[in-house]
């Protein structure tokens, strides 16, 4: 049996997920308040945007996050002086 595919997973699985919903997990940390999610069934991915909401992760979205995970590990990564 012959399945087309579609940019974000099979026809049955794009169906699914128009009847029922996506089914998102988490698939990488960027920050402890932005995160990027993966639908289980077609395969889609969004992200957090500034105002928490989900949004489509375009390649543009994808540059800004990898440039904040950077940002937000070199900070976290840094050695606080300690004061005596």
């Amino acid at each position: 049996m012959k399945t087309s595919t579609t940019q974000h997973g099979n026809k049955f699985s794009s169906f699914f997920c128009n009847l029922f919903g996506h089914h998102y997990v988490v698939s990488k940390r960027v920050t402890e308040h932005i995160k990027e999610y993966k639908c289980l069934h077609c395969q889609k991915e969004v992200t957090t945007d500034v105002s928490g909401k989900l949004s489509a992760l375009t390649p543009q979205m994808q540059d800004i996050n990898s440039t904040l995970e950077d940002m937000y590990r070199k900070r976290h990564n840094r050695q606080v002086p300690q004061v005596a």
